[in-house]
């Protein structure tokens, strides 16, 4: 099956603000912007669409079909009481302790990112078992490289302790490309 990723728009939040699981609007410039994009490269086409359903990511989703499928499992991470906070405000003994166990640290008493490889995972088994041969998903980048580690076939643990080691390199409305067996 073939995957076309789609990251969302930028969503209207300050800069350096933890946002994970926060739903944030988007900008409606950013929005367009986007959709332009997707649209010049030939995107949606005849394919599903699946989608977070935070509004960051139902927007796009639903100018690209009017029937989205939407999956909890493919939302951001939930960083808990960071939410919101600006990074410089997070206290750097709690930061520090995530980044020592990026699997199973609760950052801000949120998930881990075990627990979020999970439910990418699950998300990934679903979208596979709907049976079409390519799909557009909306989501966000830590959905993103946790998908693509998972879609490199590689164990659960090791999937997401390399997708959270990987550096965060995915633009807004940038389109990641994977194959799932």
């Amino acid at each position: 099956m073939k995957l076309i990723l789609v990251r969302h728009p930028r969503p209207a939040a300050a800069e350096g603000i933890c946002y994970g699981r926060s739903d944030l609007p988007v900008d409606p410039d950013e929005l367009a912007r986007v959709h332009a994009a997707l649209r010049d490269l030939g995107l949606p086409g005849d394919v599903p669409v699946f989608s977070s359903p935070l509004r960051r990511c139902a927007a796009l989703a639903s100018l690209l079909s009017p029937a989205v499928l939407y999956d909890a499992d493919l939302a951001e991470m939930d960083f808990g009481d960071w939410e919101g906070r600006n990074w410089n405000d997070i206290p750097r003994a709690q930061v520090d302790a995530w980044a020592a166990d990026l699997l199973h640290d609760r950052p801000g008493g949120g998930e881990s990112v075990l627990d979020v490889a999970r439910r990418v995972a699950a998300a990934l088994a679903r979208i596979r078992r709907h049976g079409s041969a390519r799909a557009i998903v909306v989501c966000h980048a830590g959905t993103m490289r946790l998908a693509a580690t998972l879609a490199d076939g590689a164990p659960l643990e090791q999937a997401a302790l390399a997708a959270a080691s990987r550096p965060h390199r995915i633009g807004y409305g940038e389109v990641v490309r994977l194959v799932l067996s």
